[in-house]
């Protein structure tokens, strides 16, 4: 029997073998035999606020398997905080764990023979992991997100983790005092959930409620508050339905579905790894999806919301104003999704969004009407040129100019890249060069957080252009292009660049352009040499052997 292809309950399945004695000694009862084993995969741990507060979630959603007449089994996956190992040697196992927690939801799904999952996780790399997982294994299943933090205050001003980066750049050029800077800190994280704005993890949170993986209106609650222990045992329900039901998360991922998803990622102003992780979920889905799939979204899909890191709100005022479902029913009304969609539920989207009222609330501005959107298009252009042959990422709202043509900057490492920033040796019109740093070079293609943050807190956001093979964060804003493919460690074009060389960014042609003749990047494309791996074992060498590049997902296969 093909390894997706469920016909018996995990217990019906193995019959009266031997096997049948493990789970007597877990408490079964005759009579469980009878009944679908449900995995709850648990992204609890202690050493992230984001998934500090899952516990209760995986608690709730426990008693409601039972109460609807499934037997429970939890299991763990990892997590690795972005915003705690930004900046460190930690980074470079960022994106490592999302495959890890893939593989972990697979391998135990599988391995159990599970009858359905509910993955709970909070941290930005638990939600495409858990995806990932899911449509490998392909049996019922459902995303539960642990839930945004609440915002930090400190002088009547909203606060969240990116202010704290901010404040370093804004420390060393001498715009806040020593005191202001450890106030910042000390008051940015108030308590559990995830990074506050629309950043990676609410950004992904957010658009599998539009994919239909996830509960209408989960995904924008804070962490700490009732209602999202209530979603997690109601989605524990909506799944034992699913099971019962056969339907399957092939049946729910399609590309229609991922067109939708992408959509509420553009509406919203969603993080750039977004790109990355729905190429790598379109995979493990088997759905056509390509970079250019997304420029085409990007076109007809306007900014509907004011949201952080480029805007003023983060998502618990999202949640306040209407939240997904009302964002939805806006791109719906307008002719924006595929409203025939089946959703985890076994209702079609349209039907699901049938008490959404078709217009925002009038008193708030956290959600902007359709005729007066923030900005007309999508936000995440995809840019090629000679700089990026298969295609790079930008990020392109709250800018007052998306282009820069300047002198090129080149660095090696994150370090030496916020050493130049932090002493002064960046100015405006440089364009700043990060290279070794994507899927296989980094390893791990980490995230490019505080460089960017720190040029914001220096003034010099939308006055220096950053180009990188490596990521940014979802709460990365500025005159930033990430993903660039092929990457330096496969010999792009990333990796020919000289200091002072001149470089375009221009995202209305989205172009990424080094502007050097074809003769010299051919004399200097002779003369490069793959540098030596920075691991030779290890889960690093390991990612950097099996990874893809970024314009297909960065997925290891």
């Amino acid at each position: 029997m093909p390894a997706n292809d469920r016909s018996k309950t995990i217990t019906q399945g193995i019959e009266r073998s031997p096997n049948r004695a493990m789970y007597y000694a877990l408490g079964y009862r005759d009579e469980d035999f009878s009944r679908p084993m449900i995995g709850i995969a648990n992204g609890h741990s202690t050493i992230t606020p984001c998934n500090a507060g899952l516990q209760p979630l995986a608690d709730a959603a426990v008693e409601a398997v039972r109460e609807a007449g499934g037997n429970p089994q939890t299991f763990g996956v990892p997590t690795i905080s972005d915003g705690m190992s930004m900046g460190t040697e930690g980074m470079k196992y960022s994106l490592v764990s999302r495959e890890v927690i893939a593989d972990c939801v697979e391998t135990t799904v599988q391995g159990q023979w599970m009858d359905g999952v509910l993955v709970i996780g909070g941290c930005d790399k638990n939600q495409p992991g858990g995806m990932i997982g899911i449509a490998r294994a392909n049996v019922p299943a459902i995303y539960v997100y642990g839930g945004t933090i609440l915002p930090g205050r400190l002088n009547g001003q909203d606060l969240n983790l990116v202010s704290a980066f901010e404040a370093v750049g804004a420390l060393r050029a001498g715009k806040i005092s020593r005191d202001e800077f450890d106030a910042i800190e000390r008051n940015a994280i108030p308590g559990t959930g995830a990074c506050g704005g629309m950043y990676t993890a609410n950004t992904m949170s957010s658009s599998f409620e539009a994919l239909g993986m996830s509960l209408l209106g989960s995904s924008t609650m804070a962490n700490i508050h009732e209602e999202k222990r209530q979603s997690a045992a109601r989605s524990a329900h909506v799944l034992l339905d699913a099971v019962r039901a056969g339907r399957k998360p092939r049946d729910i991922i399609t590309r229609r579905s991922v067109e939708n998803a992408i959509a509420l990622v553009m509406a919203t102003g969603g993080s750039t790894n977004a790109v990355l992780h729905y190429l790598a979920i379109c995979r493990a889905a088997e759905v056509e999806w390509t970079l250019d799939d997304f420029e085409r979204i990007r076109r007809k899909v306007p900014v509907l919301c004011d949201l952080k890191p480029s805007g003023r709100y983060m998502a618990v005022d999202l949640h306040r104003a209407g939240g997904v479902p009302q964002v939805l029913k806006i791109l719906l009304e307008a002719g924006l999704l595929n409203g025939d969609c089946i959703t985890i539920t076994g209702q079609s989207l349209e039907e699901e969004l049938k008490g959404i009222p078709a217009t925002p609330p009038p008193d708030q501005d956290v959600i902007r009407p359709i005729e007066a959107p923030l900005y007309a298009e999508g936000h995440l252009a995809i840019l090629k040129g000679n700089l990026a042959e298969d295609g790079a990422v930008a990020k392109i709202t709250g800018l007052k100019s998306a282009s820069i043509t300047g002198p090129a900057r080149v660095f090696e490492d994150e370090q030496s890249a916020m050493d130049a920033i932090l002493s002064g040796r960046i100015h405006p019109g440089d364009v700043m060069v990060l290279r070794y740093l994507g899927p296989k070079g980094g390893p791990g293609m980490p995230e490019m957080l505080a460089p960017s943050s720190a040029l914001i807190g220096r003034g010099l956001g939308e006055k220096v252009g950053l180009i990188t093979d490596g990521r940014f964060s979802g709460g990365s804003w500025g005159l930033l292009v990430g993903h660039i493919t092929p990457e330096a460690c496969d010999g792009g074009t990333i990796a020919l660049v000289e200091e002072g060389d001149t470089i375009t960014i221009d995202a209305s042609r989205r172009l990424l352009q080094l502007n050097v003749d074809d003769e010299e990047l051919a004399r200097r494309r002779a003369n490069w040499r793959q540098p030596e791996p920075r691991y030779r074992n290890g889960v690093l060498a390991k990612f950097a052997k099996l990874a893809g590049p970024a314009s297909t997902g960065a997925l290891t296969e």
